[in-house]
């Protein structure tokens, strides 16, 4: 079997998910005794593309292109759906990130392909690929088998291991792919970025503020408690919808999909769509004063208390137990 794996990149950076799935291309491939190969897009293709031979992959494409300096969803899936026909890949994973939910059903399109979204788990069952995920906003689990010959895949981040580097090189190939005006019809002209913030998508611990912090001026004691056990800050809808917070800090249904290790709840009740977001964290510690709040169902460690005493008091202690 032959799996190719969408490497992404930011600023000529590798991101820390394409590992997750260039881990998880080479795992099923090895299963398969197939082989792996990653993908990665830009106008320049980073030095750290090299890294992603660590992770189990031999062979790195790179498709290189000036007009591919700005991301375009219409260029990007022209060119993994051409190099997935060009090496008969039998099937293409992605990080399920805001690039690849946006990608894998295009690509899929243009392969004839069947898609499985958000997968929170991978096996190999009688040769055949067998993807586990979420379903009725997390309330359960589906193992799903796609029958067509190809099969696009997209992968929850911070859900599969990446592992450590081995340190291997992967070989580097070049291929041109000539893009047209139609290829380029929607394209990302600007992107606003904050810098210096952990994305809630790609971050290990994350410290959750609901719309029981509130107001936005209160959001201090959620960034200091971040800051302390090295986290990022994410927000509920209610709060976003309020404005006291970015929409790039959402988590939920409406938001970003996460699973950190560490999930810190604060004021946050626990509504379907938020848990939809975030309910494949390894942990989950929650604090409110409701003692009813739906999101004691799904903690594995509940503090019933109001958070405007219960944050500073734990941040504090953090503070001694780590030194800051």
């Amino acid at each position: 079997m032959k799996i190719l794996a969408v490497a992404e990149q930011r600023d000529n950076s590798i991101k820390k998910v394409s590992m997750e799935v260039v881990r998880a291309a080479s795992t099923l491939a090895k299963q398969t005794g197939g082989e792996a190969i990653a993908l990665v897009i830009g106008s320049r293709i980073p030095d750290a593309a090299a890294e992603l031979g660590g992770f189990g992959i031999q062979r790195v494409i790179a498709v290189q292109h000036p007009k591919l300096e700005k991301y375009s969803a219409t260029a990007y899936a022209r060119v993994i759906a051409e190099i997935a026909k060009n090496e008969h890949a039998d099937a293409v994973l992605l990080s399920a990130t805001a690039l690849g939910k946006e990608c894998s059903a295009r690509v899929a399109v243009k392969l004839d392909a069947g898609l499985a979204a958000d997968c929170t788990g991978l096996r190999i069952e009688d040769g055949d690929i067998i993807a586990t995920r979420p379903m009725y906003a997390g309330k359960v689990l589906a193992d799903v088998k796609i029958v067509s010959p190809l099969k696009v895949i997209s992968l929850r981040p911070n859900v599969f291991t990446p592992g450590a580097s081995d340190g291997s090189t992967p070989k580097i190939e070049t291929a041109e792919i000539t893009l047209t005006d139609a290829d380029l019809s929607v394209m990302a002209t600007e992107i606003s970025q904050v810098t210096g913030k952990l994305d809630v998508a790609e971050a290990d611990i994350i410290v959750t503020g609901g719309r029981g912090i509130k107001g936005p001026e209160n959001f201090t004691m959620i960034e200091e408690l971040a800051s302390v056990i090295g986290g990022a800050v994410g927000a509920s809808r209610a709060v976003v919808d309020a404005g006291w917070r970015p929409h790039a800090e959402q988590v939920g249904q409406t938001g970003k999909t996460v699973a950190p290790s560490l999930y810190i709840a604060v004021a946050v009740s626990g509504a379907i769509q938020h848990v939809a977001g975030m309910s494949s964290s390894k942990y989950i510690v929650a604090i409110n004063k409701d003692k009813d709040a739906p999101i004691f169902q799904i903690a594995d460690y509940g503090i019933i208390g109001d958070a405007f005493e219960v944050v500073p008091a734990l941040t504090q202690e953090l503070k001694k137990i780590l030194g800051k």
